[in-house]
């Protein structure tokens, strides 16, 4: 059998003649960058979250970097996040002329820790970013008690949580701002590049509005130095279609995760991901851990089971890295994640008989026999 890592066809072959009816309404109007489908899909996606505006822009990546930039975010800063995520979100820090200091993460949730904070506070620290890494919320209230005593800014790194809750809000409201990616494979994605920044700040609204389109309070009149990081009217179209089925596919991947979980009830091999108490997870990855990654790895691939690795190597030991001054051990617990880490298929139309038949080479890699 063979079982793909992500299935976009599949996904998408339901909703195709929408798809074209939509991609048709927007070159009818011209609309292609910016503009009304854009201002929409900006009112839906800010309904959906529960949040009072929703700005978009060009990838995730732009949403990060333009929020710390609205928030004042410069030369000189330091910005606190967690070493084991995409490094968009370190990128962002950078592009900003500020630095990334990292903390450990909880070995249970894989978010960042807490606890760890009060380590990497100095003078120069101005905001934090969590990141709500495979659709899992960070531990939200103690990080703002520590921002709100210090004085710092949250930005969300929402970017794999999309519908995500932490006791019961949507993941992204909760800071200062909260930023998303729409990236192809994402919960909800688009058909390309885009991106999101949600806030209930008129005034951060406004500031990421300008920075998003070169500056402009209104056209041609430049009250800043921004940048080109529009979304266009063709990702707004279909995604305010795709944003209509997201509850459905997020509690299908919740189904998936279950099913997941009972097939590997018992082995003590595989560690299955947990669902922290206050959270309802979206499980854009499903990322088991095991020790012999590598191995069970060749053997899923050599089974036909697509798999990956989320993610190989920390940002703190990339070689992109290197300048930020930290050396191997420094986050022993997000080190050893990233030895362990294997994702598994995990898209909402994954069938029964696709999950019984990846749980059951998980188990012949590791060692152990069942029948799922």
């Amino acid at each position: 059998m063979k079982v793909p890592f992500l299935d976009l066809k599949a996904h998408h072959a339901p909703l195709t003649e929408e798809f074209d009816r939509a991609i048709r309404e927007v070159i009818e109007s011209s609309a292609f960058a910016g503009g009304p489908f854009v201002e929409k899909f900006e009112e839906e996606f800010a309904s959906f979250c529960g949040s009072s505006y929703a700005i978009g822009v060009g990838n995730g990546t732009d949403a990060l970097w333009l929020a710390l930039l609205a928030l004042g975010i410069g030369e000189g800063d330091e910005v606190i996040t967690v070493p084991n995520t995409f490094i968009a979100t370190a990128e962002a820090i950078t592009y900003c002329k500020a630095r990334p200091v990292f903390v450990d993460v909880d070995q249970d949730t894989f978010t960042m820790n807490p606890a760890e904070l009060e380590k990497s506070l100095t003078q120069r620290t101005k905001a934090i970013i969590p990141v709500h890494l495979f659709g899992q919320p960070a531990d939200m209230d103690p990080i703002l008690e520590f921002a709100r005593a210090n004085g710092l800014f949250i930005v969300e790194d929402a970017a794999q949580a999309h519908g995500a809750q932490y006791k019961g809000r949507k993941a992204g409201t909760i800071g200062d701002a909260g930023c998303f990616s729409f990236y192809p494979g994402k919960n909800l994605g688009a058909f390309g590049e885009a991106g999101a920044v949600v806030t209930n700040d008129p005034e951060l609204r406004k500031q990421m509005q300008m920075l998003r389109d070169h500056g402009q309070s209104r056209k041609y009149y430049h009250s800043t130095m921004g940048w080109n990081c529009r979304m266009d009217g063709i990702q707004a179209a279909i995604l305010s279609i795709k944003l209509r089925h997201l509850d459905e596919a997020n509690s299908l991947r919740r189904k998936h995760a279950l099913e997941y979980n009972q097939a590997f009830a018992g082995i003590d091999e595989v560690l299955t991901p947990l669902e922290a108490k206050y959270a309802r997870h979206v499980y854009h990855v499903y990322a088991v851990r095991v020790q012999e990654r590598d191995a069970t790895l060749r053997h899923l691939q050599e089974q036909g089971v697509g798999c990956a690795v989320h993610y190989p190597v920390p940002i703190h030991l990339q070689e992109a890295g290197r300048n930020l001054g930290y050396t191997k051990g420094a986050f022993p617990i997000a080190e050893k994640l990233a030895d362990e880490f294997l994702s598994l298929p995990m898209f909402p139309e994954l069938t029964e008989e696709q999950i019984e038949y990846v749980a059951r080479c998980v188990s012949e890699a590791v060692g152990v026999e069942v029948f799922v």
